[in-house]
């Protein structure tokens, strides 16, 4: 019991430190973490209120990929100061203090994209597209265009990929656009750019994900070598702060050149990898602009599982 008494104590303590000084995300987990609740209740006692929220988008905002914004959510927020017994506008407050996410200024992107696998989300999305595994392409070379815009947003990306098929019958790819957080899919677009044309595509509202199903127009033997080209156009989120490739199989090279608008330069930028979503980033290197073009880049020979990607500060 004496145990019990000092971890309510411990996690009252940490409530009462989030709540005076966030951010949003560590104050909204301390409260659940605090009350005891699983995220399913938490779901059952808003939707008592007249409040409809997904668990997935529950799990987005207590690990700080996501920020309620449209007033449905704040409504939600509102109701959860009720329902973990909380002082009124104590959570909302914590929600004005800043438009970036956590108090780094940072959003939590490696949470987010950990966050989507982990829901099934990317896995269901496939699966109404019927893609499986790596669709029985090997990947020999994959390039990644990104623009960053003026108002410093995920404005587009452009991907070349060089695939060879590894078993009979391959007619398609199935690609994958991570939005930052905020974004709306809905407004996201994609074009067919080269050697395929767009099948069919998926959203999802809640996570940012993009789906779309890239048809070759030929059915490649096993051995055969394909190379197509596509873009999506986004610019539907706020302030962006890194792109990356994840890997989910050994492959070829992958080249990835990052873009920005001549009137919104970063003030540094870096390149780093992981080994999983969930493990700590290491090979950080310093990455300087190309004066004509403001862009950087990086190279990978060879990729393994796992993650590589640019990142970049802001003044």
């Amino acid at each position: 019991m004496l145990h019990g008494t000092q971890h309510a104590d411990l996690a009252s303590e940490e409530l009462d430190t989030a709540l005076r000084g966030g951010p949003f995300h560590v104050a909204l987990r301390a409260a659940i973490a605090a009350r005891g609740l699983p995220l399913q209740r938490v779901q059952h006692h808003l939707s008592r209120h007249g409040v409809k929220v997904g668990v997935t988008s529950l799990s987005y905002w207590q690990q700080g990929a996501r920020r309620p914004q449209r007033p449905e959510s704040l409504r939600a927020v509102r109701a959860l100061e009720e329902i973990l017994k909380l002082p009124e506008e104590s959570l909302i407050r914590l929600l004005a203090g800043t438009d970036d996410g956590p108090a780094t200024g940072r959003p939590a992107a490696r949470s987010y994209r950990s966050q989507i696998e982990a829901s099934g989300v990317l896995d269901r999305l496939r699966g109404e597209l019927g893609w499986t595994l790596d669709g029985g392409l090997q990947a020999l070379g994959h390039h990644d265009r990104v623009r960053v815009g003026a108002r410093r947003e995920l404005a587009a990306r452009e991907s070349h990929h060089i695939v060879r098929a590894h078993q009979d019958g391959v007619d398609r790819f199935v690609a994958v656009h991570h939005g930052d957080p905020g974004c709306v899919p809905d407004r996201m677009t994609v074009h067919a750019l080269e050697n395929c044309r767009t099948g069919r595509v998926r959203r999802d509202q809640e996570t940012g994900v993009l789906v779309a199903e890239l048809l070759f127009g030929t059915r490649l033997r096993s051995g055969d070598t394909f190379l197509f080209r596509y873009g999506v156009e986004d610019g539907t989120a706020g302030t962006s702060h890194e792109y990356t490739g994840d890997f989910a199989f050994p492959g070829g090279q992958y080249a990835l050149q990052v873009r920005f608008d001549a009137g919104a330069l970063p003030a540094q930028c870096h390149r780093f990898t992981q080994h999983s979503a969930a493990a700590p980033r290491s090979g950080r290197q310093d990455l300087s602009l190309s004066g004509v073009h403001h862009s950087v880049h990086l190279v990978e020979p060879r990729t393994r599982p796992g993650i590589v990607g640019i990142s970049w500060d802001w003044e």
